[in-house]
């Protein structure tokens, strides 16, 4: 994940819900057999731009999903919202996962698959087009979908770095 513009926020600070993402059983080999374990990714956000992914594994689901949820509070991201959309058509990429995400109107909904709805949902995206490429592994696409939130910058940030208005980035 590229870390151009993130800055980390303290999880005590906001209300965050949580969403497990994926849960798996894991086996490790040893000499009497197989030990199983589970993993479980957890997504965490409070709807209003701030987001974090974890992963977790432990012998129970529910100390995985545990660990998940402390993991993803130590990974908080700040992602620029307009309008309950995204600022501007971006692609993310981690791994075989590819996401494509765009901004749409007003109504449309988060139009997205699994791993990348609960992100985008819990980010407070509230009307978004995406789709996922390559690899379906939830791991990745959560990765890959965190990756072009890293990539998202607003009108703001965009007139900072040029040394221009905001009224000049929208003319030309």
């Amino acid at each position: 994940m590229s870390q151009k513009n993130i800055k980390s926020i303290k999880a005590s600070e906001i209300e965050l819900k949580e969403r497990v993402v994926a849960i798996k059983r894991v086996a490790k080999v040893v000499k009497g057999g197989r030990r199983f374990s589970f993993s479980a990714i957890v997504v965490v956000g409070n709807g209003n731009g701030v987001v974090g992914y974890g992963l977790g594994k432990a012998n129970e689901v529910t100390d995985a999903i545990t660990k998940g949820i402390d993991d993803a509070k130590k990974n908080l991201v700040k992602v620029p919202i307009k309008h309950h959309t995204l600022p501007h058509e971006v692609l993310g990429k981690y791994g075989g996962g590819f996401v494509l995400m765009k901004p749409a109107s007003a109504g449309t909904g988060v139009i997205a698959g699994g791993a990348m709805r609960a992100v985008l949902e819990s980010a407070g995206v509230k009307d978004v087009l995406a789709k996922s490429k390559g690899s379906s592994n939830p791991h990745n696409v959560v990765k890959a979908t965190f990756d072009g939130l890293a990539k998202l910058r607003d009108a703001f940030t965009i007139a900072q770095t040029r040394g221009v208005s905001l009224t000049k980035v929208f003319n030309g």
